[in-house]
């Protein structure tokens, strides 16, 4: 299992979701990230979503 950190920005830079949760495989990852920008509305928002050694799987500007 792989570490992974969520964060998404709000247009006035205001940070709007920032958490870790762990995946399987980056794919996995991509999958849960998705969901929970979906839950907290922000799928739409700026966002990235990286592993634990900083390899960009996940954005949106």
């Amino acid at each position: 299992m792989g570490l992974y950190y969520l964060t998404a920005f709000g247009k006035d830079g205001e940070k709007l979701l920032d958490e870790s949760f762990e995946a399987a495989t980056d794919h996995e990852a991509k999958q849960i990230g998705t969901q929970k920008l979906e839950e907290k509305d922000a799928l739409k928002k700026t966002h990235r979503c990286t592993t634990a050694s900083g390899q960009l799987i996940l954005f949106e500007r």
